[in-house]
C-alpha cells in the first residue's frame, strides 16, 4: 500500500502542474492541440532515449498490448485531454480542477459495480473527506460566473478520465508501466498529430520550446508512468484517493510561484485530503501488525 501511495503522490505533484504550464503556453501563443502535440511527442522522445539505454527489452510489445495501448491513446486518452485543454482556454484553472476531482467518487463507485472492489467504511470516509477537502481547496470556483461550454468539457474531462483510469487496471494488467507509457504516449501524441497542426514545428519559439519540454517531461513521462505503477500496485479507486493530494499540492505552488493568497477554508481542505489519503494507510498498517 505504502510503494502504491508514494507513486500516486509523485503522479499527482506531476500532473498538478499540467494547468499552470498550459496557462503558460495559451500565453505563449499556442492552442491547446499543438500544446498537447508538443507535450506527447516530447514526451515520447525523452522515454524512448531513456528507455534505449535503461533496458531495450521495454520496448518489446505483443500485438494484443499494442492493440490496448492504441486504444486508449488515440481515443481515451485524447480525448480526455483535449476536454482538459478545451475547458482551460474558458474557465479557471481552479474551476475545472473542482470539476476533475469528481472522479476519485466516480471511480470507487464504478469500481464496486465492474471491479467487484468491496468499499468497507474506511474506503467511504476517506472518500468523503477527499470529496469535501477538493471543494473546501476550490471553495472560490463557486463564486466566479463560468462559461457554460468550458464547465461542459470539464464534466467531460472528469467522466472520460474515470473511464481511463479503470481501462488502465483492466487493459495493461499484466504489462510492464514503462512499456504501456511509451506505447501509450506513442498513439496519443499521433493523435494529437492528426488533430493540431504538423506545421507548427516549423515556427516554434523558445518559451514554446521550454514549456513543450516541460509538459513533456512531468505531467507527461513522470505522472503517467508513476500512474500506471500507482494502479498496478493498489488498483484504480485507491490510485484517485491518495491522487487527491494533487489539489494540496497546486494550492501551495500557487502561494510560493504566483502569490496567491490561502484563506483558512482551502487549508481546512488541504487537511481534509491529507486525512482522507492517510486513513486507509492505517486500515493496511493495522492489519500488516
Amino acid at each position: 500500500m505504502i510503494q502504491g501511495l508514494l507513486y500516486a503522490l509523485i503522479s499527482a505533484a506531476s500532473f498538478g502542474s499540467m494547468a499552470i504550464l498550459v496557462k503558460l503556453g495559451y500565453e505563449a501563443g499556442m492552442t491547446g492541440a499543438v500544446m498537447m502535440q508538443y507535450r506527447f511527442s516530447y514526451a515520447v522522445a525523452i522515454l524512448f532515449v531513456f528507455l534505449l539505454f535503461k533496458d531495450r527489452s521495454l520496448l518489446r510489445i505483443s500485438l494484443p498490448a499494442l492493440g490496448k495501448c492504441a486504444l486508449l491513446g488515440l481515443v481515451v486518452y485524447w480525448t480526455q485531454t483535449t476536454c482538459f485543454v478545451k475547458a482551460l482556454a474558458t474557465i479557471p484553472a481552479s474551476t475545472t480542477s473542482l470539476v476533475l476531482y469528481g472522479h476519485p467518487m466516480v471511480v470507487t463507485l464504478l469500481s464496486a459495480v465492474l471491479l467487484k472492489m468491496r468499499l468497507n467504511q474506511a474506503v467511504l470516509t476517506s472518500l468523503v473527506l477527499v470529496m469535501v477537502g477538493c471543494c473546501l481547496v476550490f471553495y472560490d470556483a463557486f463564486l466566479r460566473a463560468v462559461d457554460s461550454t468550458g464547465l461542459l468539457y470539464a464534466f467531460g474531462a472528469m467522466v472520460v478520465f474515470s473511464l481511463y483510469l479503470l481501462l488502465v487496471q483492466v487493459l495493461l494488467k499484466g504489462m510492464r508501466p514503462l512499456t504501456a507509457t511509451f506505447y501509450v504516449m506513442v498513439f496519443t501524441a499521433v493523435a494529437f498529430t492528426l488533430s493540431g497542426d504538423i506545421t507548427a514545428w516549423l515556427y516554434t519559439t523558445e518559451d514554446q520550446v521550454i514549456i513543450s519540454l516541460a509538459l513533456g517531461l512531468i505531467p507527461g513521462v513522470i505522472a503517467v508512468t508513476c500512474l500506471y505503477m500507482a494502479i498496478e500496485k493498489i488498483g484504480s479507486a485507491y490510485t484517485c484517493i491518495f491522487s487527491s493530494v494533487e489539489p494540496v499540492i497546486t494550492l501551495a505552488a500557487a502561494a510560493l510561484f504566483l502569490n496567491e493568497q490561502i484563506v483558512m477554508l482551502q487549508m481546512g481542505g488541504a487537511l481534509l485530503i491529507i486525512a482522507g489519503i492517510i486513513l486507509p494507510n492505517l486500515r493496511a498498517a493495522k492489519k500488516t501488525d
